[in-house]
C-alpha cells in the first residue's frame, strides 16, 4: 500500500492529522494536473495552478464532507473533476454582469495621463480628476503627484504616508476610472 493510499485511508477513518500528511505527498503531482488543466485555457487566465491546487485540495479533504477514496487513483481522479469545476464556476463568474460579463479588457498602459497630454485631453483629464476626488481623494492626489509633478509611484506613497502596495493599487483603480470616464465622454462626442 503506498503513502497516498495508506493516508487516505486514515482520513476516511476519521484521523485530522492525516490530511496534513497528505498535501506534501501529492502536491506536486496535483500541481502538474492544474498546469496541464489551465494550459488549456484562453489566454488572460488569473488563476494560477496554486491557487487552483489549493482550492481543489481544500475541497476534497473538507472535513465537514468526510469522503471515502478507494486509493490514489480515484483521488486524482476527484481532484482532476474539483479543478474542472472550479474552473467552471470561475468562467461561470467573469461571465456575469457582476464581473464585467462580456466587456473588452483594456491594458491600463494605453491611457497616457499627464503634462505632455494635448491641452484637450489635460482639460478633460483634470475634470475628470476633480470628480475622482470626490470618490477617492487619496487616488486622485496620487495621480496629481506621478502624472503631474512626476514622482514615482514610491515616492508618492512616502509622501501620502501610505504603502507602496496600496499607492500602486490606487495607481491601477485611478488609471481604470480615467480611461473608462474618457472613453466615455469620447464615445458621447463622438
Amino acid at each position: 500500500m503506498s503513502d497516498v493510499t495508506r493516508i487516505l485511508s486514515e482520513i476516511d477513518a476519521g484521523d485530522p492529522q492525516a490530511a496534513k500528511q497528505l498535501l506534501p505527498l501529492v502536491y506536486d503531482e496535483l500541481r502538474r494536473l492544474a498546469a496541464a488543466k489551465l494550459a488549456h485555457e484562453k489566454p488572460g487566465q488569473t488563476l494560477q495552478p496554486t491557487a487552483l491546487v489549493h482550492e481543489a485540495y481544500l475541497r476534497l479533504v473538507d472535513s465537514n464532507q468526510v469522503q471515502p477514496w478507494n486509493g490514489r487513483a480515484h483521488f486524482f481522479g476527484a481532484a482532476a473533476e474539483a479543478m474542472r469545476r472550479i474552473l467552471i464556476e470561475t468562467a461561470r463568474r467573469k461571465q456575469s454582469g457582476k464581473h464585467g460579463g462580456q466587456h473588452q479588457r483594456v491594458e491600463l498602459s494605453e491611457v497616457r495621463i499627464g503634462v505632455d497630454s494635448p491641452p484637450d485631453v489635460l482639460l478633460q483629464i483634470d475634470e475628470h480628476l476633480e470628480k475622482l476626488a470626490t470618490l477617492d481623494p487619496q487616488a486622485a492626489r496620487l495621480v496629481n503627484l506621478h502624472c503631474f509633478a512626476g514622482l514615482t509611484i514610491e515616492q508618492a506613497a512616502d509622501l501620502l504616508g501610505i504603502s507602496a502596495r496600496t499607492a500602486y493599487r490606487d495607481w491601477t483603480y485611478a488609471r481604470g476610472w480615467l480611461f473608462r470616464a474618457l472613453e466615455q465622454q469620447r464615445q458621447a462626442v463622438g
